[in-house]
């Protein structure tokens, strides 16, 4: 009896155990569309992040299922989903005193398809080449089922504000140009105001009426 039950969950511990295994094998980059290695180091530029340090943001449409999702990848970074690859080589801003603005990535598309129903399955290059996020006709992924456009490129230029609350607080902690004004909640005692004539003794008015009078008798 025991060994009854046992076959049975033997049996579905080793389905488990292959479709983990088929599931990893899904997920890995296939030896023919590996990026080569570079024979020398890129030349990178004097201003903005490094190209190993940035990271760019992809959506990927199927169209089959009319499915979109996003794909996180670091510069020289492959990901697949199916038989789909997409590899990022870099991507790039336009510089911050630029105009307009332009964010690009240099992507790869691999599918694993068939040129004719007759032929294997093969990895095929779909796509080599830069695509621009606010000018996406200048070059654009050409294929039946599968569509890729670039969302954003994260880098930085020398003098960005590494964070957009910074910046604000920052700017509200400047002090504003011109004479200042008096505050709100001032008393009106610390208003100013024209400073009242000096007030004249008793003798120095009666001295006063004293003489005014005498001039009216003359």
């Amino acid at each position: 009896m025991k060994r009854a039950l046992a076959l049975p969950l033997l049996c579905a511990l080793a389905a488990c155990g292959m479709d983990s295994g088929n599931a990893d094998k899904e997920n890995e980059i296939p030896e023919a569309v590996k990026a080569p290695k570079a024979a020398a180091p890129a030349v990178e530029s004097e201003y903005g992040t490094p190209v190993k340090d940035r990271v760019t943001t992809l959506g990927v449409l199927n169209k089959r299922n009319n499915l979109t999702q996003d794909l996180v990848l670091k510069s020289g970074e492959s990901r697949r989903i199916g038989n789909l690859v997409v590899r990022v080589a870099t991507c790039e801003r336009s510089l911050p005193w630029e105009s307009p603005p332009e964010t690009g990535a240099f992507v790869q598309v691999f599918v694993e398809e068939r040129v004719r129903p007759s032929e294997p399955l093969e990895w095929r290059k779909a796509f080599s080449g830069w695509l621009f996020r606010n000018s996406p006709s200048l070059n654009v992924v050409e294929h039946p089922i599968y569509d890729v456009w670039v969302k954003d490129c994260a880098m930085k230029f020398p003098g960005e504000e590494a964070d957009p609350a910074d910046a604000a607080s920052a700017s509200k902690a400047a002090k504003p140009a011109g004479k200042a004004s008096p505050s709100p909640d001032a008393s009106p005692a610390a208003t100013a105001s024209p400073s009242p004539a000096p007030a004249r003794s008793p003798a120095a008015t009666g001295t006063a009426t004293a003489a005014a009078s005498s001039d009216e008798a003359e």
